[in-house]
């Protein structure tokens, strides 16, 4: 062996116990091709399958031509002796999904378990567009999911359904403010230690990507007036169903029942202060201080929900209300709004009793 094969030789040894590639070149190129080729087949014969990591990359290395060349013819010689190098695996080309992302929205009213629906359209991770359909209860969470992908044909057609079967008031909203009622309604899941649906993983991490709207400013102080005329707010068809829940005044029904029906002849103004005392002793029981907020960011809601659909006499009844709801100073048992609710749960009651109504049709829970 020649002193420059013996060095080649040494080279690829070297090569094959970790060092540079460029080591290795730089004593193959300087070396003929032949004599680059001879060092290529004895190491290959020596080392056989743990020669092809060496041998591959100078095959692949761009940096000596003669030198690729003869790697080569031995990677050749070794794959006709049943030696190759695995083969690899095909290249895929890379597609970034873009996360989805909110392009429009639809909320319902608030019906009077607190509940209302929820429609997010996305816009999909490659091109396409996925809705996502939601009951959302504000004393319970996420109640129902459903949804996937959908085309705008098909959106065009559930939404002139919906609005046509929907009892309560259904409107486009900025998506902001209906990622923000989903947000909360997660955030009532975390701090009851609750989880939503299983269906809601599906939705789970763009719901967590997109933005909410933040919490509007504190409104003026009330205007007194306005409170004076809930009577015309809870007339209204969408509010049909906000009372308290019968079954919690029941007790107060029959005494109530029982006051109106006495023999004793008592006159109607006694009788009404007994109705009207009843009624507050009811209210300061049932609207603590997380009820009254529960009950005024409804009203806030259906404050909205009126002020869209262009209706602003409601609208600000409903925003005056939630202002007296929400302020600590205002005794809550000389409010119009409460006590309404609470005459509506204790009549409805009085229905059940008397076996015209079905307790199940009225109760409050969602």
């Amino acid at each position: 062996m020649t002193e420059t094969a013996a060095a080649c030789r040494a080279a690829l040894e070297a090569a094959r116990a970790g060092a540079p590639l460029t080591t290795v070149l730089a004593v193959l190129i300087s070396a003929a091709e032949d004599v680059v080729d001879a060092a290529l087949r004895d190491f290959a014969q020596a080392h056989g399958a743990a020669a092809l990591p060496v041998i591959t990359a100078l095959a692949e290395d761009p940096a000596a031509r003669g030198v690729r060349r003869a790697a080569r013819r031995t990677l050749y010689r070794l794959a006709q002796k049943g030696v190759s190098r695995p083969p690899r695996a095909a290249t895929r080309p890379v597609v970034e999904r873009r996360a989805e992302r909110p392009a429009r929205a639809w909320l319902s009213g608030i019906d009077g378990t607190g509940s209302r629906a929820a429609w997010i359209l996305f816009d999909g991770g490659f091109g396409g567009t996925a809705l996502c359909s939601l009951i959302l209860n504000d004393t319970v969470g996420v109640l129902e999911v459903a949804g996937g992908e959908i085309t705008r044909k098909r959106l065009d057609t559930e939404l002139a359904a919906l609005r046509a079967n929907q009892k309560l008031p259904w409107i486009e909203v900025p998506p902001p403010r209906a990622v923000a009622a989903v947000h909360a309604a997660l955030a009532l899941h975390a701090s009851l230690g609750t989880a939503p649906p299983p269906a809601f993983a599906r939705w789970q991490a763009a719901f967590e990507h997109a933005l909410a709207e933040a919490a509007p400013v504190s409104p003026p102080p009330p205007d007194p007036t306005l409170l004076e005329r809930v009577a015309e707010l809870l007339g209204l068809p969408e509010l049909a169903s906000w009372f308290v829940d019968p079954e919690s005044v029941q007790s107060e029904s029959l005494e109530l029942l029982q006051t109106r029906e006495s023999r004793l002849v008592v006159s109607d103004q006694i009788k009404a202060e007994r109705e009207a005392a009843i009624v507050e002793r009811i209210v300061e029981r049932e609207f603590t201080p997380d009820v009254r907020s529960r009950w005024a960011r409804r009203l806030d809601e259906m404050a909205f929900v009126f002020a869209v659909t262009d209706r602003p006499e409601p609208a600000a009844i409903a925003a005056a209300s939630a202002s007296a709801l929400r302020d600590a100073g205002v005794d809550v048992r000389r409010q119009p709004f409460p006590a309404a609710l609470v005459r509506r749960g204790i009549e409805l009651a009085g229905e059940v009793a008397a076996g015209r109504l079905s307790a199940a049709d009225v109760s409050r829970r969602p």
